[in-house]
């Protein structure tokens, strides 16, 4: 019952019916694109080597590492070989985007398709909508950004699109990928701390990344507009928020805010890189994009061991490390006094 509660609240799930159902159903989906993803992949990548097997383990691996998160690769040099080639590019991102979107997201789409054929209707979710809104415009927030940051800098003798494919695939991959088709270390600071910034928020809830969660930072911002406007509580696409969402997501961004600031603290402590680079580090790690300044191998044991926490949080989310250490919930039945304070 326990390990059914702890899938249920990495899940976002509030019923413990149906999670074998749902376990399913995301395996499937996974595996459906990773094959795909490792075809086209395999195909594509006969131009690029010797031989047929090579070709399509190469596409193979690619596929699972994009779509999983993983962030590995076996060219020893992530896809800067492939820096050039918009397609390997377009399909990667595609395969980061289906990995890092939530799987919920994935399983109301192919409901959508499967009743779309019977000429039956069904609504998208309000957990849908929200993530896949917040999940783009960060992605295009991201581009926007890194394009106007690097104009005179790193875009400077490039041309538009080389330019546009550099900026959307560095975006892209901070939401959970940690592939990369340049070494951002060549990337001005204001650009890294945006970076930073993104693999803070991270990949959307149930997906396979990390970080707070794009969700997490939509309910944020929509508080603090609602706050702004005087309402106390939060509308959108004709629904309210539920009160005990707006605090989780509170208590994940708090939390993770202070998670983040001890491990920078420490490795700030116990590693002689520049500020930045530590920054970008441990948000990279938090976020569990994989991405790095190329100070990874040169981390001292204290240090490993703080990315490798942060790595496993990030990943496990906030609720769920705190479901670690909490036991049963216990119903309290009685109130005290309320009480105004002075905040702000």
């Amino acid at each position: 019952m326990k390990e059914r509660r702890l899938i249920g609240t990495d899940q976002n799930q509030s019923q413990l019916s149906g999670l074998v159902k749902l376990m399913k159903q995301i395996l499937a989906i996974i595996l459906l694109i990773e094959f795909i993803g490792a075809i086209i992949l395999g195909t594509y990548f006969l131009n690029y080597f010797p031989t047929w097997q090579e070709a399509y383990l190469q596409g193979l691996f690619a596929s699972v590492s994009a779509t999983t998160n993983a962030g590995f690769d076996i060219t020893g040099s992530s896809l800067i070989p492939f820096a050039k080639d918009y397609f390997v590019q377009l399909i990667t991102i595609i395969l980061l985007t289906l990995g890092a979107i939530g799987f919920p997201v994935l399983i109301e789409v192919k409901d959508f398709m499967k009743h779309s054929k019977s000429n039956s209707t069904i609504r998208f979710s309000l957990y849908t909508k929200l993530t896949t809104i917040t999940f783009f415009a960060l992605m295009a927030f991201g581009t926007i950004v890194i394009l106007l940051f690097e104009a005179n800098h790193f875009f400077a003798n490039k041309s538009w699109h080389e330019s546009f494919f550099y900026a959307l695939f560095q975006s892209s991959t901070t939401r959970n990928g940690g592939l990369a088709t340049m070494d951002v270390s060549l990337f001005s600071n204001p650009t890294l701390l945006m970076l930073s910034f993104l693999m803070f928020i991270g990949a959307s809830p149930s997906s396979v990344g990390g970080g707070i969660r794009t969700t997490t930072f939509a309910v944020i911002l929509l508080l603090i507009f609602s706050f702004a406007k005087g309402r106390k509580n939060i509308k959108i696409f004709g629904r309210e928020i539920h009160e005990d969402d707006i605090r989780k997501s509170v208590v994940v961004s708090f939390l993770a805010m202070i998670i983040c600031f001890i491990g920078v603290a420490i490795l700030s402590a116990t590693e002689s890189f520049t500020f930045m680079q530590i920054v970008f580090e441990a948000s990279s790690a938090f976020g569990m994009t994989g991405l790095s300044m190329g100070i990874t191998p040169e981390l001292s044991s204290i240090g490993k061991v703080v990315i490798i926490a942060l790595m496993f949080i990030g990943r496990i989310g906030i609720l769920s490390f705190i479901f670690i250490f909490h036991g049963n919930k216990k119903d309290v039945n009685y109130h005290y006094p309320t009480e105004r304070i002075i905040v702000g």
